[in-house]
């Protein structure tokens, strides 16, 4: 009895350890204009994931300041957190930001150091930020993104994006963020020849101005994108916030996007 007690502890143990709870999320203009109990607020809101990504971490002073701020506070709650923070992407011809990871020390290891991806520096305005993590004794490695806004047509750097898994053939890349661009256009149609799979379908993820007829989400724009035979789909979602808030307007201090996570295990 004991024995078998025991090895079912063991299989729970390994079963957590192996799996893996993403979050990403675009926090707009994400630095010092955050108030204290708005990044309390953010806090409460990533606790229960293992990894957070986040895009448009303001590049000037108070961007870095602001995700600090956040690991402390997430270290306050208990559990050890770790994060770095990009430099500023290197865009001259659009707005430059950085990008930033948060993680449980417990879950997952930072392996090596984060990139900005240099290679389609000049076709890409803010070029992906690349982290490998290990979880388990394998690995995995998350592109954080944040695309040029719908208007100026983010297709045109997305379509960049099928050339980086022959870049980093040894690497298990899963992509992420905002790619202000919804995962049925054709300019993802070769990650998917490739087995990429989004983990969201038909799902809005940026705030309206205002809702109507209690609909208060835009526009399908957030998403990952994971190889399916490498990495096991469990859950995927999307943490509608801004229902903890009594009108948009107060919402959208927090950001216009909402989160959006993935839970996996790797093959």
């Amino acid at each position: 009895m004991k024995n078998s007690l025991s090895l079912v502890l063991l299989f729970l143990t390994l079963f957590s350890f192996s799996q893996t709870k993403i979050l990403s999320w675009n926090i707009e203009n994400f630095g010092k204009s955050k108030s204290e109990s708005e990044l309390n607020f953010i806090t409460s809101t990533l606790l229960e994931y293992d990894i957070v990504a986040i895009q448009e971490v303001v590049a000037g002073y108070g961007g870095a300041q602001a995700v600090a701020k956040l690991a402390v506070l997430l270290n306050e709650k208990g559990t050890n957190w770790d994060y770095v923070i990009s430099d500023p992407t290197s865009s001259s011809s659009y707005k430059t930001e950085r990008y930033a990871f948060i993680w449980k020390k417990s879950k997952v290891k930072l392996k090596g150091k984060p990139w900005l991806e240099k290679k389609y520096g000049l076709e890409i305005d803010r070029e992906p930020y690349f982290a490998t993590f290990e979880s388990g004794k394998k690995t995995f490695t998350l592109a954080n993104f944040h695309a040029i806004t719908k208007n100026r047509q983010p297709e045109t750097e997305i379509k960049y994006f099928k050339f980086l898994p022959a870049e980093y053939p040894s690497l298990n890349l899963i992509f992420m963020g905002d790619f202000n661009c919804p995962q049925s256009h054709t300019v993802f149609n070769p990650l998917k020849k490739m087995g990429y799979a989004p983990i969201l379908q038909n799902q809005k993820t940026s705030l309206k101005q205002k809702c109507k007829d209690n609909i208060c989400v835009a526009s399908e724009f957030d998403n990952m994108f994971f190889k399916s035979n490498t990495v096991n789909y469990i859950n995927s979602g999307v943490v509608s916030f801004y229902k903890k808030f009594n009108s948009l307007q107060e919402a959208r201090k927090i950001s216009d996007h909402i989160p959006i996570w993935f839970e996996f295990s790797l093959n």
